[in-house]
């Protein structure tokens, strides 16, 4: 019984050294598409009241882990069953973050030749998140791909374990750095308050820097869109994949997710003036 028991706790232990190892692979294939997921859940997140910045952080936070919940079988069920039918989900979902970031283009360039914001919708903060939740649902889809196609050759019983790893990490690491972030100046106020000549000098310029970090973030937030959609387009449409194989990757990425983007963005509007 007791070699039983110790043969047991082998097992588990060379299980878990399968899974530790296969988690590195997956984490390396899935690096880009993780910081792109913090770029632009980053910018989703933010343009809040700072009273609401954490509850509605909290909100997103919850709805992104029910989006892995429910992704996870998903994609072992399909990736099991119809793995075609994967890169047809892949291409909706690069449709729509090539859209979004388009449109965020759009926007950009119609409020620069604008004198006056007065006109700027604001939009609620419930329709705000989710607007936000469904950018995060493309963005799990593309993580758990990634992460199951990295350890497609193992078993089941490592296969399980790393990507509901890396489905974890990609939320509450993402969206804890993202708290981080937003919550920046509430550090410095409190390190401006500490005696220390250094922490207060440190703490001014965390709070003067934070609304560039905002700026900041809003743009590598649509830039990471781009990438994302521009990628997911590139390697499962091969036409497109051998006009722009000879451009540097992220300069293709982002050539064609504007051209596929600004169609999209271009066929909303036509169909809005047209009502």
């Amino acid at each position: 019984m007791a070699t039983g028991f110790f043969a047991l706790l082998d097992d588990i232990a060379m299980l878990m050294d399968d899974v530790a190892v296969a988690s590195k692979t997956a984490m390396a294939e899935t690096a880009g598409i993780l910081g792109d997921d913090l770029a632009v859940n980053a910018e989703q997140a933010v343009g809040f009241e700072s009273s609401r910045e954490l509850p509605v952080l909290w909100a997103i936070g919850k709805g992104s882990l029910l989006n892995k919940a429910i992704i996870v079988p998903l994609a072992f069920l399909f990736h099991s069953l119809m793995a075609s039918a994967l890169d047809v989900v892949l291409l909706c979902g690069a449709g729509f973050l090539a859209y979004e970031g388009a449109e965020k283009v759009w926007h950009k360039i119609q409020a620069a030749g604008a004198t006056s914001h007065a006109d700027k919708p604001i939009l609620p903060e419930a329709q705000k998140i989710r607007a936000a939740l469904l950018v995060d649902v493309v963005l799990s889809i593309e993580i758990v791909l990634l992460a199951l196609a990295s350890v497609a050759d193992e078993p089941l019983s490592v296969q399980v374990p790393v990507v509901v790893l890396l489905a974890l990490l990609a939320t509450v690491g993402v969206y804890g750095l993202v708290a981080v972030i937003v919550r920046m100046d509430d550090f410095g106020l409190a390190l401006m308050k500490r005696p220390q000549r250094v922490l207060r000098a440190l703490g001014r310029q965390m709070v003067a820097a934070l609304p560039w970090v905002i700026k900041a973030i809003g743009l590598l937030g649509t830039v990471a869109l781009l990438l994302v959609a521009g990628d997911m387009i590139i390697h499962h449409v091969h036409m497109v994949h051998h006009l722009v194989e000879a451009w540097p990757g992220p300069l293709a990425a982002t050539a064609v997710a504007l051209v596929v983007g600004g169609v999209e963005v271009a066929l909303v509007e036509l169909v809005r003036r047209l009502r």
